[in-house]
């Protein structure tokens, strides 16, 4: 019996370690190392883009100049009323105060109102003036006027349209040098305000408005005379310019210099 039992033992673990050679040794996984994170680098100074330089610009002022004007001859604050005459009728007056010139007209148009300075007759000169326009319409007229004589005289001429011409009186009626020229630097209505500027060297005259260049006349017809101021008041509405801040000077020789401006300003 002891021996019967041996046997069985022996074939039981013989059976064991043959079917222990059927069924192959699990594989172990290797376990992966563990990954190292890689730590940023700090840049204690980093690098800075170098600005470009650019040279600073500098814009030059826009100069304001007439070409051909001297020293001066005079000016005129209108302080002195005596220097100027100064009609007085039921439809119109002109009157100096407050350092102005004063001219107006009332009464139904077609009328016009002249003011001269009493000296000195001017030959060659530029002068400059402004005027303040407190009640003008449609075609309305008011300028500068110059070279005054027995034989004549010239007005720049503007009208309440915006636009100016040259006139030339003579044996009591007025006949344009120019065509009527539409100008940016002409006030359109009032109240306003311009500055009125002549050049004139024998028989060459150069207008201006505002600094601007306008146009150029050439007329042998009155060489000197005395300068002054004028209103037209061409229908019923009433008219009112002052004057103020006249200034002249002498003039020389030199081929004009116009500066820009929008205004359409041909010359004849």
């Amino acid at each position: 019996m002891k021996l019967t039992s041996f046997f069985c033992e022996i074939l039981l673990v013989v059976s064991l370690v043959s079917c222990a050679g059927m069924f192959p040794a699990p594989l172990e996984t290797p376990t992966p190392a563990p990954t190292e994170t890689a730590t940023p680098t700090i840049i204690w100074f980093p690098a800075t883009n170098t600005p470009i330089i650019f040279p600073t610009q500098t814009i030059a002022p826009t100069e304001q100049y007439h070409s051909g004007v001297g020293d001066p001859i005079f000016p005129d604050s209108f302080d002195l009323p005596d220097l100027w005459n100064t009609p007085t009728f039921s439809w119109a007056r002109a009157v100096v105060t407050r350092n102005r010139l004063v001219l107006s007209i009332t009464g139904p148009g077609p009328r016009s109102i002249t003011s001269l300075r009493s000296q000195p007759a001017l030959l060659d000169f530029y002068a400059e003036a402004t005027a303040t326009i407190w009640l003008c319409s449609g075609g309305d007229q008011y300028g500068m006027v110059f070279r005054s004589a027995s034989g004549g005289y010239y007005r720049f001429t503007l009208n309440c349209g915006g636009q100016v011409r040259l006139d030339r009186g003579s044996s009591g009626s007025v006949t344009p040098q120019t065509e009527w020229m539409t100008s940016g630097d002409a006030p359109a209505g009032a109240p306003s305000e311009v500055k009125i500027g002549v050049w004139a060297l024998d028989g060459e005259m150069r207008f201006y408005l505002n600094g601007n260049y306008q146009f150029t006349s050439r007329d042998p017809f009155v060489q000197a005379g005395r300068l002054g101021f004028f209103v037209y008041a061409n229908k019923t509405t009433p008219v009112t310019v002052s004057f103020s801040d006249l200034s002249v000077y002498s003039v020389f020789k030199v081929s004009p210099t116009p500066t820009p401006t929008a205004s359409n300003t041909p010359t004849p």
